[in-house]
């Protein structure tokens, strides 16, 4: 199952139903705001009963009071000043936030140790930039990121001014599993076993914590549907069991309304969907058709007069003018995923002035992109990178995964056009991630942004944490 994608440049026509997309040019984004939103975060522990959790009342880590997920809104051309605090509830716990998506300046992209010093409990960091592009992004820790995505540690960041024809309603979900026991305690966000092969699995599923979120919304209406995985593992095939829709946004980037069938999501994917509801008292399906049995993870029941009566013709969000890739000039730079040798232990650490702390790291090995394992190496002493690219030049990247395993592959600051698969047809379209599907082959083209080191990791965090991470330096 699946879907092709069409890159958001090029104009198309589609047929939904008995409606005819109409072929029209791309309309670019522009500023719509230029103040400064301010967000105040504080990491800390806040005991909750998810409606997930069957009544247990967990210690969740989140970034504010009252809610699991924060959803910050703001618009293009604002800027974004960010103030958080560190309450975590264990000495050494380090924090630093990464802005999942955002091609922002490289001091500001929150990798610890390398893009800045971490956060220390009982200390406060800031953050300040003017996101560039409109968009689903959004943010999380970058050190032991299996137990922070574990406990509930993500929010989402939208990045308005992309609409041509409002939507008549919109909803973010926010899809996560999470790791509990019968007794209704946490289990190891980790283990050997897990992070070997495809990831640690969750044992309960949610969206919005919620086993199968329930959105009452208008009827025969065509609403937005910012849908996130922001789990650590999970795989999924997303589509409606009723009902016509379309996606128009990969990764925050919009494209082409492209009749959604099903779409395979791995962890820290995003894409935005157009639904067109159900008539009055009707309900429509999500449904994750990955599983060996379909998972129903949310129903959108109609209610209220209908707000449309023609045929459902989705139309395109405005695009953002990115660099285009000289395919003809571009050098093509390889990279193989692969598996190691297990229980490679990492040298001793030298002393430093920043105590680098254990939690960051781990001792196990078993993954590496060009026979290089991340967690090999110093984080002062970082080695080589991957690659060196100049600002302003193309590439392409040859995305070779030789494992029997799947890899969302996803770069820090920058954004792939996606080009050729050597199992399934793909038209080019733009994303941060992309799913590297057991023994795939993907070429992907990429300018070189800003200067710095930029991270680049499977996004299973077992595999990221074990191995599969890099980075690439931009002069």
């Amino acid at each position: 199952m699946g879907a092709a994608a069409f890159s958001g440049s090029a104009a198309a026509t589609f047929v939904f139903g008995g409606g005819k997309a109409v072929a029209r040019a791309p309309v670019i984004a522009q500023p719509i705001a230029n103040d400064t939103k301010k967000l105040v975060l504080d990491l800390a522990e806040r005991p909750a009963a998810l409606p997930c959790f069957d009544g247990k009342t967990l210690p969740l880590w989140t970034f504010e009071e009252g809610s699991l997920y924060p959803i910050v809104r703001m618009k293009l051309g604002e800027r974004l000043d960010t103030q958080y605090a560190n309450h975590l509830p264990r000495a050494g716990e380090y924090v630093s936030l990464h802005w999942h998506g955002l091609r922002i300046p490289n001091d500001q992209d929150g990798v610890p140790f390398m893009t800045q010093k971490p956060v220390e409990p009982g200390s406060s960091g800031t953050y300040s930039f003017v996101p560039p592009d409109t968009g689903s992004f959004f943010f999380h820790t970058h050190c032991n990121t299996d137990e922070h995505f574990g406990r509930g540690l993500v929010g989402a960041l939208i990045v308005e001014g992309d609409e041509i024809e409002p939507s008549d309603a919109e909803y973010v979900l926010m899809m996560k599993d999470w790791r509990l026991s019968p007794e209704g305690t946490f289990l190891p966000f980790s283990t050997d076993a897990g992070a070997a092969k495809a990831g640690t699995s969750g044992t309960v599923r949610s969206v919005n914590g919620e086993k199968t979120a329930v959105f009452k919304v208008p009827s025969s209406a065509n609403v937005r549907i910012r849908f996130y995985n922001v789990d650590p593992t999970r795989i999924s095939e997303i589509g409606f069991e009723d009902g016509e829709a379309a996606i128009i946004a990969i990764d925050g980037n919009g494209l082409d309304p492209l009749p959604l069938v099903s779409w395979r999501m791995g962890p820290a994917m995003r894409i935005d969907i157009l639904l067109r509801t159900a008539p009055e008292g009707g309900k429509v399906r999500l449904v994750d058709f990955f599983a060996k049995e379909p998972v129903v993870l949310a129903e959108f029941v109609s209610e209220g007069p209908a707000k449309r009566s023609g045929a459902f013709v989705p139309t395109p969000l405005k695009v953002m003018p990115f660099p285009n890739v000289d395919v003809g000039n571009a050098q093509i730079i390889p990279f193989i995923f692969s598996a190691t040798a297990t229980g490679e232990a990492l040298s001793e650490f030298a002393k430093s002035d920043v105590e680098i702390g254990s939690l960051c790291l781990t001792k196990r090995t078993f993954w590496a992109i060009n026979k290089q394992a991340w967690s090999s190496m110093d984080h002062r002493d970082l080695g080589p990178p991957l690659a060196v690219l100049k600002s302003g030049q193309s590439y392409i990247f040859d995305l070779q995964n030789t494992t029997p395993h799947s890899h969302p592959i996803h770069i820090h600051g920058h954004t792939f056009e996606v080009m050729s698969s050597s199992m399934r047809h793909v038209q080019p379209h733009r994303a941060d991630t992309i799913l590297l599907r057991p023994n795939e082959r993907v070429q992907a083209g990429i300018v070189g942004g800003q200067p710095g080191k930029w991270m680049f990791h499977c996004h299973i965090i077992d595999h990221q944490e074990t191995g599969m991470m890099g980075y690439i330096e931009v002069a």
